[in-house]
C-alpha cells in the first residue's frame, strides 16, 4: 500500500489508463504514463509521460526508478518490459507471470482451472476451420483469439 502523494506509474496511456490515473489523481497519488503513443488519452491525467517503446531498456528503468509501484492498463505489453521493472526494486501490479498468462489464452484458460475458478467450456482453435467449428460448442461458451 503506498500513501496519497506517492507515484503510480502506468503502462499503457489508453482509455483505460486515463481512468485509472483520474482516479489515481482525486486519491491524491501522481502518475506517470509510459507508452510508445504521443498525446496518448492517459497522459491527459499524468504528471509526467515517458514516450518510448516498451523494450527501451534505459527508458524503462528511468520510468520504473521514477515511480513507488507500477500497474498495466491492458495485457498486450511485452513480458519483457515488465521484467525490467521488476529487475529494478519496483512493486509491479500484476507482475510479469501473470501478463504471460493473459497473452495465451490456453493457458489462462490452465491457470483457472487449477485455482478452480469457475470458467465456460473453452477449446483453442489454431486454424480459422477450427474457430468455424466453434458453432458446435455447447454454450455456455467463450470465443477468444489465440
Amino acid at each position: 500500500m503506498i500513501a496519497p502523494g506517492r507515484t503510480i506509474g502506468i503502462l499503457g496511456g489508453g482509455q483505460l489508463g486515463r481512468m485509472l490515473a483520474s482516479a489515481a489523481n482525486q486519491l491524491g497519488f501522481d502518475v506517470h504514463i509510459f507508452c510508445p503513443e504521443t498525446d496518448s488519452p492517459a497522459s491527459r491525467g499524468a504528471r509526467k509521460t515517458w514516450n518510448a517503446d516498451y523494450l527501451d531498456a534505459d527508458a524503462m528503468r528511468e520510468f520504473a526508478k521514477s515511480c513507488d509501484v507500477v500497474t498495466l492498463e491492458f495485457e498486450n505489453i511485452p513480458v519483457e518490459a515488465t521484467d525490467l521493472i521488476a529487475s529494478c526494486g519496483v512493486a509491479l501490479h500484476p507482475g510479469p507471470r501473470s501478463l504471460a498468462i493473459s497473452q495465451d489464452r490456453a493457458e489462462e484458460k490452465a491457470e483457472k482451472a487449477k485455482a478452480a475458478a469457475e470458467a465456460a467450456a473453452a477449446r483453442c482453435a489454431t486454424c480459422q476451420c477450427e474457430a468455424d467449428e466453434a458453432r458446435c460448442f455447447q454454450y455456455p461458451q467463450q470465443t477468444k483469439s489465440p
